[in-house]
């Protein structure tokens, strides 16, 4: 008797993939958060106050906050040995996020750590 699996029954991440999505989800919502601060952080404001209590500095915070919650949800379901996996993300999207919105280019030697973070997580992830 053979015993048929399909490809997700198969997969290390069977009946993970949408906790997963939504891990994924967080660390780029992380991410982009993370630019928003860097976009604040380059302006001029009258005063401290109006640079730490402005709608994109809060925004920002409330999206970290959005993060930490759908990351909690997700490691009820996700074991932990995924986050080596998953929490690095962060250091693809940001520089990637910035490329795009912030028009910041990226040097050779930070290319290279992307790479390299990125064959580390493929690897790992095997």
């Amino acid at each position: 008797m053979s015993v048929l699996l399909t490809a997700s029954q198969g997969s290390m991440f069977a009946g993970l993939e949408k906790y997963i999505i939504i891990w994924i989800i967080s660390v780029f919502i992380s991410s982009v958060a993370q630019i928003m601060l860097k976009v604040e952080a380059n302006k001029e404001h009258a005063s401290r106050l109006k640079e730490y209590l402005n709608p994109m500095v809060v925004g920002s915070y409330a999206i970290f906050f959005l993060s930490t919650f759908l990351t909690m949800y997700a490691l009820k379901y996700v074991p932990l040995t995924y986050s080596p996996i998953i929490e690095p993300l962060s250091y693809i999207f940001v520089p990637v996020i910035g490329v795009l919105v912030l028009k910041e280019r990226i040097s050779k030697r930070r290319m290279l750590g992307i790479v390299i973070m990125f064959i580390g997580i493929a690897v790992f992830s095997m």
